[in-house]
């Protein structure tokens, strides 16, 4: 079991939670656990079954982009951190 930690945006179609438990061996895995409970964040977070360019998912701090991406292998009870970007400065 894996935990995926939602910011504010993306709570709303969460059911309100900021951390959601997920199973999953990949990155992919689960996030695809998360969006068995939650099917509207598929289209906020991934596009085609690829991250929207916008966001970014970190595992241990990394950004997985510059590891295995979705194919990212993810150790039992990891923490991942969903980030999308917001405009302004």
């Amino acid at each position: 079991m894996s935990t995926i930690k939602l910011p504010t945006q993306l709570r709303d179609v969460a059911g309100g939670n900021a951390e959601v438990s997920v199973e999953g061996d990949t990155v992919g895995a689960a996030l695809e656990s998360l969006f068995a409970e939650y099917e509207e964040l598929r289209g906020r977070i991934t596009e085609d079954g690829e991250l929207r360019r916008f966001v970014n998912v970190y595992l241990a701090g990394e950004d997985i982009r510059y590891l295995d991406g979705l194919e990212t292998p993810l150790p039992a009870g990891a923490e991942l951190t969903i980030l999308p970007a917001v405009a302004g400065g």
